[in-house]
């Protein structure tokens, strides 16, 4: 990865309000818990609601790609963001499972609307070379506060689940407000590109089709960590809470790792090379966990598949970025993105399920031999340099041209 130019300001404030926001996002990994322990609620249940939460995410998530490139992005941000705190907060106050159901889907409805603005305009303020960088810092810096969120996930947890929600919706609003605030606003419509929307099929592109299956598997692996991790542990006698430290402890390794992917054999291993080592870290970390049962013990896999995560998310990204064409990095990214909404509806029951039947060496052995699968058949799809359907615009700009004027003259100015 190459030191390349300093990142543009904006890229630096919309990392620094993501982290923000970051610093409450850990209430969903306790979803699950809080409703079967609030409400008396099965396990099968409980895997049940978050499912519906994850089956909300994915018409949010499309969008949140099409308000994006159509609307803008500082706009799609802000709303998504007041909106999500406001769910937050009714579920914190829901009196029953009923009315903490309906909060959890309206949440789920809000929750993936920032998602794809947030990429699409790191995506627009640097050129094809710096997007790695610019991604990874991002992943580096939501880790980083994701030691905060694990300290607050394993203090208030142990008072109240439901404060956990209470301080989502409050880092919601901060990161809303910097957001408002503090980044270029969106242009008026009419000063914007002609729509392209005839030339952007984001559904047919079989080189983000192929990215699509294995982001699914990938997320899959993933959202089984964030859900059904803290039941796991309360299977095997640990406080439910304690996996605070085991998510503060990932995020210190990504933090601290992030010097290894400036080093030489690393920064030029090919994108195979390095998506293949990343899944295999993934995969020992997680049959770590399959074996593993002491809280202390629990640490050494988290910090082996926590530099899988590293060495994999900024690439993921950067790779979607690559392939969109121009005015349609949103919905890219949207699309790539549905991704951890088909995960979110599989994977709580999925887990619970196994939880519940076969318990936790099971589950987590099987999340390992996914990630093997994936280190073996991972697509590596490559922008093509004839991509005149799928990347220039009506004024005939290809895409590559065009994020290369984006980050000389108007970087996040949210256009699409």
């Amino acid at each position: 990865m190459s030191a390349g130019e300093p990142l543009p300001r904006p890229v630096w404030w919309l990392i620094a309000a993501r982290a923000v926001n970051r610093l409450g996002a850990f209430s969903l990994s306790f979803l699950t818990v809080l409703i079967a322990t609030r409400y008396g609620a099965s396990e099968a249940t409980a895997g049940l609601v978050s499912a519906a939460f994850g089956l909300a995410t994915v018409p949010s998530r499309l969008a949140g790609g099409r308000l994006s490139d159509r609307v803008g992005r500082r706009r799609t941000i802000v709303l998504a963001l007041v909106a999500c705190a406001v769910a937050q907060l009714g579920i914190a106050a829901a009196n029953s499972l009923v009315m903490a159901t309906t909060f959890v889907v309206l949440l789920g409805l809000a929750f993936e609307l920032y998602e794809p603005p947030s990429q699409a305009m790191i995506a627009d303020a640097v050129g094809a070379p710096e997007r790695v960088r610019a991604y990874s810092l991002l992943n580096a810096a939501l880790a980083a506060a994701g030691m905060g969120a694990g300290l607050i996930a394993a203090g208030l947890g142990r008072w109240d689940l439901r404060w956990l929600f209470v301080a989502d919706a409050v880092t919601c609003l901060l990161c809303a407000l910097v957001v408002q605030r503090v980044l270029p606003g969106d242009p008026p419509r009419a000063n914007r590109a002609p729509d392209q929307a005839d030339n952007i099929a984001p559904w047919r592109d079989p080189r983000l089709m192929a990215l699509l299956a294995s982001g699914t598997l990938l997320a899959l692996v993933y959202l089984q960590i964030m859900i059904t991790l803290p039941l796991s542990m309360a299977h095997r006698g640990l406080q439910p809470a304690d996996a605070g430290i085991l998510f503060t402890t990932s995020a210190l390794t990504i933090v601290l790792g992030q010097p290894l992917l400036r080093l030489k054999p690393i920064a030029a291993l090919s994108a195979p090379a390095a998506f293949a080592t990343g899944y295999t870290l993934l995969a020992v970390g997680l049959a770590g966990y399959g074996v593993t049962h002491p809280l202390g013990a629990l640490l050494v896999p988290t910090i082996v598949w926590s530099l899988g995560d590293l060495v994999l998310m900024g690439r993921v990204y950067a790779l979607v970025a690559d392939l969109a064409p121009t005015g349609g990095t949103g919905r890219y990214m949207a699309v790539f993105g549905i991704s951890w909404g088909v995960a979110g509806v599989l994977a709580p029951v999925a887990g619970t399920q196994l939880l519940e039947h076969e318990g936790a060496t099971t589950l987590w052995l099987a999340m390992s031999g996914a990630c093997l699968t994936l280190a073996i058949t991972q697509p590596f799809p490559r922008p093509c340099h004839r991509r005149t359907h799928l990347t220039t615009g009506r004024g005939g700009v290809p895409g590559r041209a065009r994020s290369r004027e984006l980050t000389a003259a108007e970087p996040m100015t949210g256009q699409p």
